[in-house]
């Protein structure tokens, strides 16, 4: 099975019982953006490269990002295409490799310029998809988008040859940040997947982002594992797992927790890699230094979690646990019956966004229907209170209160949040004890 530089990383690290760990940092000056790839592969963890680009390229306002280099301004990424081929691949001079793998991150529901100057410069890694770069971001249609990604594909299995086996990560599993119920989130994530191996790629990792209840993500995330399996047996394939995407604590220790549950939540279910946020993350846009801080942090809880004998066994996306199998059972049937609707999965998913069959919750774009809710219930799990026209069955498990009001969706936005915060001072008061599976 043909295995990508990247791909081929993640799977020695993972034979070597090493969670693979990941920054998303990116600077508008090409010496900085190096600098900060040195940092990163100097750490103590076992870490991949990030050059992540710009607002400005991520939307195609080139101009606007000459313009801002012109002047000297601080760009919020990298800007890959205006920066050309010479310049980029001189940023990765020397660092690229087999043992350091470097992927370009964007949130672009246009990618094909972007993929362009990543290939010619030697960077055959990316992330997206045509849904989870489309809904929560992109002013463009549904439509245009898979058409923008099915270029894209096109471009990177062309790029194929001695030395580049391109690799797509899909951003599915993270849709919005927060909010989504798990099997939504695997759903997304599978169906992009396969969107991408209709395409030709031949090297995907599928994506989910922690939540809002620990046992419920290692629950989606076994499942995720189990439909990969069933779904996608000839694609080079791992699961990354994304630390919190919503409000972040406040506090260093609260922010340090909920890292260290997202590495958990990797170890015990078999996630090769994990995304990691900073403590920085609820006050300023992260530095180098808070980035190799939270790699470093993250490294040493999948020591300590593999110590205390949190790792997952070879099958533990079999585990029967109601978390488990109610994620797997749903998922399954979304995924089920939208692939029934199209031999290209493409095609099957803009009819089925059009239909309602997937409907992401809080979604204000176009070409979502916006009939499905969630809440969070007493034990932390996000569970489904309006299901829509979703082809799954939530019996006994919906909420009997209807729809949150403008306040309680202000309070679930801020809840992890605000565990997480008093969860570090309860912890403060008990050293040493290891904290973990909060909420």
């Amino acid at each position: 099975m043909p295995r990508s530089l990247f791909g081929d990383f993640v799977a020695r690290s993972s034979a070597a019982g090493r969670l693979v760990v990941q920054p998303r940092m990116g600077f508008g000056d090409p010496g900085v953006m190096r600098a900060g790839l040195v940092d990163v592969h100097r750490a103590d963890a076992t870490s991949i490269g990030t050059i992540t680009l710009d607002s400005y390229t991520r939307v195609g306002e080139l101009d606007a990002a000459r313009q801002a280099l012109a002047e000297g301004a601080d760009l919020n990424g990298y800007p890959i295409v205006v920066h050309g081929t010479p310049t980029n691949k001189a940023v990765v001079e020397g660092l690229l490799g087999r043992d350091f793998p470097i992927q370009v991150r964007h949130g672009s529901a246009r990618p094909q310029d972007i993929i362009a100057s990543s290939l010619r410069a030697g960077l055959d890694a990316t992330e997206g998809g045509p849904v989870s770069y489309c809904l929560p971001y992109g002013r463009i249609s549904l439509r245009d988008s898979v058409r923008n990604w099915e270029e894209s594909c096109r471009l990177m299995t062309d790029s194929r040859g001695p030395g580049c086996e391109p690799h797509v990560e899909t951003f599915g599993g993270c849709m919005l940040g927060q909010l989504c119920p798990p099997s939504l989130l695997v759903a997304i994530s599978l169906l992009e997947g396969l969107f991408f191996r209709w395409h030709g790629v031949r090297s995907i990792s599928l994506s989910y982002a922690q939540q809002t209840n620990a046992e419920q993500d290692c629950g989606a995330v076994r499942a995720l594992r189990r439909l990969a399996r069933l779904f996608m047996p000839d694609v080079d394939w791992h699961v990354v797992v994304y630390t919190y995407m919503g409000v972040y604590p406040r506090t260093a220790s609260g922010a340090r927790l909920l890292l260290e549950q997202s590495v958990d939540i990797a170890v015990r279910t078999g996630a090769e890699r994990l995304i990691v946020k900073t403590a920085a993350e609820a006050h300023r846009i992260a530095s180098v230094a808070d980035n190799i801080e939270a790699l470093e942090a993250a490294a040493d809880a999948d020591r300590q979690a593999r110590a205390a004998g949190l790792a997952a066994a070879a099958d533990a996306e079999t585990a029967d646990d109601a978390d488990t199998l109610e994620v797997f059972d749903e998922s399954l049937s979304i995924v089920t019956t939208i692939l029934g609707l199209h031999e290209d999965p493409g095609a099957a998913l803009q009819e089925a966004f059009a239909r309602g069959l997937l409907d992401v919750p809080y979604c204000l774009h176009a070409d979502n229907m916006g009939r499905t809710r969630s809440y969070i219930a007493p034990d932390g799990r996000l569970r489904w209170s309006d299901t829509g026209a979703l082809p799954i069955r939530t019996a006994g498990r919906t909420a009997e209160t209807g729809r949150m009001t403008a306040s309680d969706l202000l309070d679930a936005l801020s809840c992890v949040q605000r565990s997480f915060d008093h969860a570090a001072v309860r912890h403060a008061r008990q050293p040493g004890r290891r904290v973990h599976l909060i909420l």
